[in-house]
């Protein structure tokens, strides 16, 4: 499956006159816990010709594509990544994390890395992630059942959440580093319930234990409480614009 990715990502490339940066897996497979269902989700960053940019007229800064078969694929031009980056988009930050890369280009990863640093905003973050789990939670049905897919839309978040407010820094993408915040117990239940995922159907559903029902629960209105107290930060654009201008101009292939 990697081959026919990096074929279509070739493709992608040729048809639509772009230089594709940077190339990755998102959704599940990256996050360290797929189910033997889950899809491809491939995602991109690219730029066009300089000139491109140098119009008054409208443009279009992504490229989406019909699902096909297993493979969701889309992408966004960098410029489109630059503005979310200065709102403190979670989407960018977990990109530039994962685990799985298609294909980059050399050393623009860790430069867009490094500028996101200075582009965290703790309640952004944390208001982005709490809302990905409240979505989730409202699918618990006949007291504590879920698909086990959603469970894991509630606790990857949650944990997320959790670890902007506790560190202030952007969270990790993958599992792992966020289990290392859950109580020795529940952290049990979370690594079996992974190791479960991994041989059943995304639909399959679970009966979540009290215990980390509970857990959810309170750690959900606990980091809820405290995102209140926070102020919301306001970023410049200078150093996005600085990088957009570099990046464009180096990458140029007219």
């Amino acid at each position: 499956m990697q081959q026919l990715i990096i074929d279509k990502l070739a493709a992608v490339e040729k048809e639509h006159g772009i230089r594709i940066l940077y190339a990755c897996e998102s959704g599940s497979r990256g996050w360290e816990f797929p189910s033997p269902d889950s899809d491809y989700d491939v995602r991109f960053i690219y730029v066009r010709p300089y000139r491109y940019y140098l119009s008054v007229m409208d443009r279009e800064y992504d490229l989406n594509f019909a699902i096909s078969g297993d493979l969701d694929m889309y992408g966004w031009d960098l410029r489109k990544v630059l503005q979310l980056m200065r709102k403190s988009n979670t989407t960018p930050f977990e990109w530039l994390q994962s685990p799985i890369v298609y294909g980059q280009l050399p050393g623009f990863r860790d430069e867009l890395w490094s500028l996101c640093q200075s582009y965290f905003g703790q309640i952004s973050n944390i208001h982005h992630y709490l809302g990905i789990a409240r979505g989730a939670m409202e699918s618990i049905d006949n007291g504590n059942e879920i698909k086990i897919k959603k469970l894991f839309y509630i606790l990857r978040p949650l944990l997320a959440a959790k670890w902007c407010l506790e560190k202030q820094s952007i969270a990790p993408m993958t599992i792992g580093p966020l289990m290392t915040l859950l109580p020795d117990g529940i952290k049990k239940q979370v690594h079996d319930l992974i190791g479960l995922k991994a041989t059943a159907p995304e639909g399959f559903i679970i009966t979540i234990s009290d215990e980390l029902r509970s857990y959810i629960d309170q750690e959900f209105a606990r980091i809820s409480e405290a995102s209140t107290h926070l102020k919301r930060d306001q970023f410049t654009a200078d150093a996005l614009d600085a990088f957009f201008v570099n990046t464009i101009t180096r990458y140029d292939h007219q």
